[in-house]
């Protein structure tokens, strides 16, 4: 850990130095220079799992499908697919793949790169946290698990070099939109063989998106090139510089020194003036930023502590302390789309928080104010809270570390972890949550697609992306439930159901707010569209630079 940090320490030090010697690279309109903000954990699609990471490959890799983020209802349309059939009353996709669509070594793209893609997700050596995703196609939960051997027997398919095939174990209402996946792009089984773990660095990688990875300096900056092998219209920019600043204050900053066009987070102390400006841009989009617990571990693993602790939160104070836009939310499904509730889960309620803790086993003398077991006699121990480095993430856990000792009299110490090294720690606990380092953690989901069920499925007791090591099946039977029915008033009744069980019987997890978008960006750069799935599509932007 403390190798990693002086290593980070070391990159934040010498990125503004060496962005400070820019001024003799010419600005032209053909680069554009792009903070993502920290170091992506993967371009490996089938194990990605940041918005970070998911930033890029969507712009290197192309799927079947893809939105069209200039609708207010984010219409479907073709991509490496040209079309597609919807049969059997909603359980076989058949889509016909384009026949025009080049890999950047030049080797044509067959309906075989996707059943290798769509196999490799599922496939239980990969281990892949977003496998679930694929467990409504038939056989395939079973092939993860291992329980069927036979691929053959999984809905997944070539049927030849430009049709593939997906046969569903029943009809799910929102399964085009998986097609749009970036986990599910097409992957060259041949390069994936020969290099392993290490086929996404540029010297090795193959794509088929609008632009290609042709450096990658860790922990610093990669860069981007249009692919001219593309078959759709070509992008305007040649070039895309993307830099790692975690520091949001130093990003600024060269934003400012025109070192930067493009920021997508803003110091949140900054926001009052920045607002005021035309270069700033906000807006909230479908994302919940929530508080996870490993309700594995003592005491945590008391559903009544739970309840306590998320009955000690005031979300406004949070949402105005960062001045954001985010919206105060307790549901786990976003306002805006269909299942959101803001009558669901826990409030603000001291007394009755305190009330929890003593349904526990707790309780407090007036000599002592601290909570001890009424039986053991062993004190509430400290808890520990683990986030990853980021300015607001930073305020967030220091003012729940404040509200929680006011409002409940409960301690907590407080971890920050680079991003990688974050993932790694939550991954980390799946093997033994009981010792993990950590009682509580901090995530948001963005929508991978414009439907709860992207919500709700993250919490099964099946999916790798639940890092609290709650399962409840309950949960689970009324979310696949919901995955079929199309009757909007049903499938909203079980969702509610379903989230009641999540957010209160249980409270595994505590939403916070709706996250509102920051981004700051001159006028300039051209072409950006703000959208519900916070999508950045480089070939979209184009500069308009005022060179001298």
């Amino acid at each position: 850990m403390k190798k990693i940090s002086t290593l980070l320490g070391l990159v934040l030090i010498s990125l503004p130095l060496f962005l400070s010697c820019s001024s003799r690279f010419k600005l032209t309109n053909d680069t554009l220079y792009f903070n993502l903000g920290t170091e992506p954990p993967s371009l490996d699609p089938s194990k990605a799992t940041d918005t970070t990471s998911n930033l890029v490959i969507e712009n290197i890799m192309d799927s079947l499908t893809d939105y069209d983020i200039s609708t207010a209802d984010l219409k479907i349309v073709p991509k490496v697919a040209k079309s597609w059939r919807i049969t059997k009353g909603g359980k076989v996709y058949t889509f016909t793949l384009r026949n025009d669509i080049l890999w950047t070594d030049g080797k044509k793209v067959t309906a075989h790169d996707f059943e290798y893609s769509w196999r490799r997700l599922i496939d239980p050596a990969t281990a892949a946290e977003y496998a679930y995703f694929l467990f409504d196609v038939k056989n395939a939960k079973a092939f993860n698990e291992g329980k069927i051997k036979d691929f053959s027997k999984v809905g997944i398919k070539a049927l030849d070099d430009h049709t593939f095939q997906i046969t569903l174990e029943k009809p799910v209402s929102y399964f085009l939109h998986v097609s749009t996946f970036s986990s599910l792009s097409p992957l060259r089984k041949d390069v994936i063989d020969q290099w392993g773990d290490r086929w996404t660095e540029p010297e090795h990688i193959v794509t088929e998106g609008p632009f290609k990875l042709v450096q990658w300096k860790h922990d610093y900056q990669l860069t981007l090139e249009r692919n001219e092998n593309y078959y759709d219209a070509k992008g305007k920019l040649k070039k895309v510089e993307c830099f790692m600043i975690v520091e949001q204050s130093t990003a600024l900053s060269l934003y400012q020194t025109r070192k930067l066009d493009i920021i997508i987070q803003v110091p949140p102390l900054d926001i009052p003036k920045l607002k005021q400006t035309p270069e700033f841009h906000s807006g909230n989009f479908l994302s919940t930023y929530y508080i996870g617990i490993n309700t594995k571990k003592a005491p945590l693993n008391n559903p009544y502590v739970r309840k306590a602790l998320a009955s000690s939160i005031n979300r406004n104070q949070i949402t105005e302390m960062l001045q954001k836009g985010d919206l105060p939310s307790s549901s786990l499904i976003p306002m805006g789309m269909q299942g959101y509730n803001p009558e669901l889960g826990y409030k603000l309620n001291v007394a009755q928080a305190q009330e929890w803790m003593k349904k526990a086993g707790y309780e407090k003398k007036e000599s002592n104010p601290t909570w001890v077991h009424s039986k053991t006699k062993e004190p509430f121990p400290t808890l520990t809270f683990m986030y990853n480095t980021n300015e607001a993430h930073k305020t967030i856990a220091e003012d729940l570390q404040a509200q929680w000792k006011k409002n409940l009299g409960v301690s907590m110490v407080i971890d920050n972890q680079e991003w990688k090294v974050y993932n790694n720690s939550l991954q980390s606990s799946h093997k033994s949550p009981e010792t993990a380092s950590f009682h509580l953690f901090r995530l948001g989901w963005n929508a991978d697609y414009p439907d709860p069920d992207n919500f709700m499925s993250l919490f099964t007791s099946y999916s790798d992306n639940n890092h609290t090591h709650w399962g409840n099946s309950k949960f689970d039977s009324l979310t696949e439930k919901a995955k079929v029915i199309l009757d909007y008033s049903k499938r909203v009744d079980l969702y509610n159901k379903a989230q009641k069980i999540l957010l209160e019987e249980d409270t595994a997890i505590i939403p916070l707010y709706v996250y509102a978008h920051q981004s700051m960006w001159r006028d300039e750069v051209k072409g950006i569209q703000m959208n519900p799935l916070d999508r950045w599509y480089f070939d979209q932007i184009w500069l308009e630079r005022n060179i001298k």
